[in-house]
């Protein structure tokens, strides 16, 4: 299951967290939410991001942490 997740901060600042997905296609499915939230201050992506994608049905977490500023 696929998973977006948004913290959205006093200051502005936007923390999106994904869950669900293997390797880098975290980054196209994010791409158009964080061009229309704004400038990405920082990404870290977690040793998911660079897994290969799994044939079993176990779910990959936090795929990529973004913080971006409106």
């Amino acid at each position: 299951m696929e998973t977006l997740e948004f913290i959205i901060f006093p200051d502005g600042r936007v923390q999106e967290k994904v869950t669900g997905i293997t390797g880098a296609s975290c980054a196209e499915v994010t791409a158009a939410i964080e061009a229309q939230l704004g400038q990405v201050l920082s990404v870290e992506q977690t040793s998911e991001y660079f897994a290969q994608e799994q044939s079993t049905a176990t779910a990959v977490e936090n795929c990529q942490t973004t913080q971006s500023q409106w």
